[in-house]
């Protein structure tokens, strides 16, 4: 697995300090399982608190389960009541970081990928007196409506990242599958991989929560040009569609995705998928929780006034073996 520019390993060291704080002091294998599931031998003797979520997430998206997961068992260590609520439009998403305000939690979790949508609402939250940290989409947005700090990776450079191991497979024309419209994270994938890829971009809007109508947008799109060497879809789920796609479509493109999980490693394994970019799904749920409890009990904030870099790194085929036993629990 490779590094693209800097993924801040103070994030990760970081990460793995907390695990160690909350697991029971046994050791041995016990201790390690206990840690994977949240299952602690200890919980934080600091005061309960609440710490809402508001994400962006359609139905059957398995990049925001792992997300949980990693915010539930920071959650878990630290005495912390978790609350998640998601909804892929961003009226929607205003409406229920407004609730989250109404119930005053103590912490607020959110994500920008429709920025304009919950801005009132997020700026609100902090006049509510409420610290807010944004995560995974959106980064550029973060500061400009008082959150603490942006948890995630730079999309820019992640695409960009794209765009030049696509360079290093010689592909010549790429199809860009946008599962999201209005999704600025997403455009902005797009756009880093036109940018660096010395071949030929086309974006493809589908409907990423209609798998039947994605596949064949897909699969009309590579009959109809032949061209198209490298597909790259912008989530897990997408990926598989379009693994599904291609091989109706009796199209050889490559396929390289964004983001993890056990059936892109499996494909990663099989060689229906060549590469993906990993972005660590689990840090930004289990490190936002966990700096909004550090912010609470300890006045810590992370990251100077710059993102905090959970990503990217390219994932290829000689990467499975270490991380199948990650991704079967659903922690990668």
């Amino acid at each position: 697995m490779r590094t693209v520019r800097s993924v801040r390993a103070l994030a990760a060291a970081l990460a793995a300090l907390a695990l160690a704080a909350g697991c029971s002091g046994s050791g041995g294998k016990q201790s390690e399982e206990d840690a994977a599931s949240g299952a602690s031998g200890k919980v934080a003797g600091t005061p309960r608190m609440t710490i809402g979520m508001v994400s962006h997430s359609g139905e059957g998206d398995t990049f925001w389960d792992i997300v949980q997961t990693g915010a539930e068992q920071a959650a878990k260590k630290d005495n912390v009541k978790f609350l998640y609520a998601n909804d892929k439009e961003g009226s929607r998403q205003a409406e229920l970081v407004r609730s989250m305000v109404d119930q005053k939690v103590d912490g607020l979790i959110v994500t920008l990928a429709k920025p304009r949508a919950v801005k009132s609402a997020v700026r609100a939250a902090g006049k509510a007196g409420i610290p807010v940290i944004t995560i995974n989409s959106g980064g550029e947005f973060s500061k400009a409506y008082g959150a603490l700090t942006h948890i995630g990776q730079d999309e820019s450079v992640a695409g960009r990242a794209v765009g030049d191991e696509l360079n290093a497979r010689d592909r010549k024309k790429a199809l860009c599958v946008i599962h999201e419209q209005g999704n600025v994270s997403l455009e902005d994938r797009c756009a880093g991989v036109k940018e660096s890829f010395r071949g030929t971009v086309e974006n493809l809007n589908v409907d990423g929560t209609n798998a039947p109508s994605s596949q064949s947008s897909i699969e009309a799109k590579l009959q109809s040009d032949k061209d198209i060497d490298a597909i790259v879809t912008l989530g897990a789920p997408i990926a598989a569609i379009s693994v599904k796609a291609r091989e109706q479509a009796g199209s050889a493109a490559q396929i390289a995705t964004f983001d993890l999980n056990a059936a892109v490693v499996k494909s990663l394994k099989a060689k229906d998928i060549t590469f993906a970019v990993d972005q660590q799904p689990y840090l930004q749920g289990y490190e936002a929780v966990d700096l909004l409890w550090l912010n609470r009990t300890n006045a810590n904030v992370l990251g100077g006034g710059r993102p905090v870099l959970t990503g990217p790194a390219i994932v290829t085929g000689k990467d499975v073996p270490p991380l199948e036993k990650y991704t079967a629990r659903g922690t990668r």
